[in-house]
C-alpha cells in the first residue's frame, strides 16, 4: 500500500478536471481526494496498492478526456492517508 501526492499544472481549473477524476477513480482500487489550488492548478492525494496507484495516474495523464489540458505533473510517495473512504472532490 503507498500514498502520492499528485500536482497538475496546465488548464486544470474551470474544465471539470476534478470531476473527471473523480469518475476515473471508480475503475480503479484507489480511494482519496482531488481539489483546485489557488495558483490554479490541482492536487490530488491518493492512496492504495502501487500498481493501481501508477495506472490510475498514467490514465488521468495519457488517456483520459482531460489529458490534453494536463501540461506538467509532479507527484511524490507521501505517508498513508488517515480516515480516507472512497475518492471524493476536496473543497
Amino acid at each position: 500500500m503507498i500514498a502520492k501526492r499528485v500536482i497538475f499544472e496546465g488548464r486544470v481549473q474551470g474544465v471539470g478536471f476534478r470531476y473527471a477524476t473523480k469518475q476515473l477513480a471508480m475503475g480503479f482500487d484507489v480511494c482519496g481526494w482531488v481539489k483546485n489550488l489557488p495558483e490554479g492548478t490541482v492536487e490530488m492525494q491518493l492512496m492504495g496498492e502501487e500498481e493501481e496507484v501508477d495506472e490510475f495516474i498514467k490514465e488521468i495523464v495519457e488517456e483520459s478526456a482531460m489529458a490534453h489540458h494536463i501540461q506538467n505533473v509532479y507527484s511524490e510517495e507521501i505517508s498513508l492517508l488517515d480516515d480516507v473512504k472512497g475518492f471524493t472532490i476536496s473543497a
